[in-house]
């Protein structure tokens, strides 16, 4: 166990966190919620009614650019051709296609993501012409939606239709939540429902307070990585449940200028 202040960074929702009464343990430089008090068993039961977790202090990381697609592939990544669905690959790790020019990698369940250590060596502006670097990790806040009332919660506060029967597995929808722009991508655990949800770091503490609050209708809680190991052991652990798509072949589009930012 440890607390906030031992470690070296922080997500921003710590004290929220600790006010709902989460115990710490580090990973990555942070102090990430274990569990609010309950067993890991009992926090997985109500993560698989419904759910929230804070996983803001798991590694990701976001590319744009003309030549994304053949760079990350040159690095052992694989996507396929279309936008708006995430590619699993080898190692648990997710690329989240949000557009032909931009992706976003996020780790797996279990807060590892080697291959994000590896694009992050790799890419230099001298080695990578045509794909650019996106600080992800700096910018945004991710917290992950759990369990079977998770699709009709989110009909309180999402006007996009996030049914499974609608939103199928590995989709992504960008689109407004609780008033806030919010990449939701579904990535189930099991046959748990799950959905992530990205915004902008500097959202992160309203976003979480509403979220909870249209989720206590369900009698939806806080849970910590203890719910989420679980799941995933009776899931079968952090693979994915196919292998990542072929990657596409380099675009024959000439070279532009950098984005402005």
């Amino acid at each position: 166990m440890t607390t906030p202040a031992e470690q070296t960074r922080r997500s921003p929702l710590y004290r929220a966190l600790a006010a709902h009464g989460a115990r710490f343990e580090a990973l990555n430089g942070f102090a990430v919620a274990t569990d609010f008090g309950r067993e890991a068993a009992d926090e997985a039961r109500r993560a698989e009614s419904l759910g929230l977790a804070d996983l803001t202090p798991f590694p990701r990381i976001g590319f744009k650019g003309w030549a994304i697609a053949p760079w990350l592939a040159g690095c052992g990544a694989g996507m396929g051709e279309e936008s708006n669905r995430a590619y699993a690959q080898a190692d648990g790790t997710r690329i989240a296609r949000l557009a032909p020019g931009e992706a976003l990698i996020l780790a797996g369940r279990s807060g590892e993501g080697p291959l994000i250590d590896t694009l992050d060596k790799a890419w230099s502006t001298a080695e990578a012409d045509g794909c650019y670097r996106v600080a992800r990790d700096e910018t945004s806040c991710w917290l992950l939606l759990t369990g079977a009332h998770a699709p009709s919660m989110l009909a309180k506060v999402c006007a996009v239709d996030l049914r499974p029967r609608v939103f199928a597995p590995d989709a992504i929808a960008q689109t407004n939540v609780a008033r806030l722009n919010v990449i939701v991508i579904r990535g189930d655990i099991g046959d748990v429902p799950a959905f992530d949800l990205i915004t902008d770091v500097a959202s992160a503490v309203y976003l979480w307070g509403a979220l909870l609050d249209a989720m206590a209708e369900y009698d939806g809680v806080p849970v910590g990585l203890g719910a989420l190991r679980t799941l995933l052991n009776r899931s079968g652990g952090d693979e994915p449940a196919s292998p990542p798509a072929a990657a596409e072949p380099p675009p024959e589009t000439e070279p532009q200028d950098a984005p402005s930012s």
